[in-house]
């Protein structure tokens, strides 16, 4: 909003009577911010966007404590920002070419995942607690809110042994039964798909209560990346849409799955 306004942090500190230092703190999330403040910053930001704000508003006024702040000094940060971030989310799309997505994983299967995919050894507690977080976040698609979840996966992460070919069958029969929940759906982009649009690297598209709340999440070995200028938001809205496209409908990504398990 300040941005928009075309003011800098002092300028804006000066137009509030604060400290620049302040602002910066709010900004950048060191500080909490009440709803009374939030509504003062639009008004004197000139924010006339009533849905924007009373987003804004809503997530000021949430004082409970998400189920992962018990991680919090367990975990990176970056863990937790993620599923605070789900937690905040109208829905959620994602990509994924390595492994099947978090929410998704079973336990056996996302312990193989932190064994072989992070890139220094983790003790056996650490990798416990990720395990236990990333289990935990399947609480996502049984909240109260509205919620959808839609999950594009390439044939390459259906084939990934993670942990050996029994941890990957029960893994896809989980994935099966999954697809049955009325807020998840899967759909399988095949190898043999023309014209792929994706990349490399796993996608997460989480909607915000408004569009200017929308967030890309990244994944990486080095911690979560997350991006939200509307520049970016654009990019990954095209390209997964072409990605969706171009993935078998509901009904034959079932069967697709279903073949990989008789395969296996």
């Amino acid at each position: 909003m300040r941005e928009a306004a075309g003011y800098n942090a002092r300028e804006a500190a000066a137009l509030l009577g604060l400290d620049h230092t302040k602002i910066s703190q709010v900004e950048t999330a060191r500080f909490g911010v009440s709803a009374e403040r939030v509504r003062f910053l639009a008004s004197a930001y000139g924010c006339e966007d009533q849905a924007y704000v009373e987003a804004l508003v809503a997530m000021a006024t949430e004082r409970t404590r998400g189920w992962w702040e018990k991680y919090r000094g367990v975990l990176s940060p970056g863990f937790l920002d993620v599923a605070e971030l789900e937690h905040q989310s109208s829905y959620l799309h994602t990509y994924q070419i390595a492994h099947i997505p978090g929410i998704a994983q079973t336990e056996e299967y996302a312990d193989a995942v932190f064994e072989f995919g992070s890139p220094h050894r983790l003790s056996k507690e650490q990798k416990e607690a990720r395990v236990e977080h990333r289990i935990q976040r399947a609480k996502i698609l049984d909240r109260e809110e509205p919620f959808e979840y839609t999950a594009l996966v390439h044939e390459a992460a259906l084939r990934m042994r993670f942990g050996g070919r029994e941890v990957l069958r029960s893994q896809l029969d989980h994935l099966l039964t999954l697809s049955d929940h009325p807020r998840f759906t899967v759909r399988v982009i095949p190898f043999d798909t023309d014209g792929f649009a994706g990349s490399g690297q796993a996608v997460l598209y989480a909607g915000g209560p408004v569009p200017q709340l929308d967030t890309v999440h990244l994944d990486s070995t080095l911690g979560p990346v997350f991006l939200d200028a509307e520049t970016q938001l654009r990019s990954y809205r095209s390209m997964l849409s072409r990605m969706e496209k171009r993935a078998l409908g509901i009904r034959k990504s079932r069967d697709f799955i279903k073949e990989i398990i008789q395969w296996l």
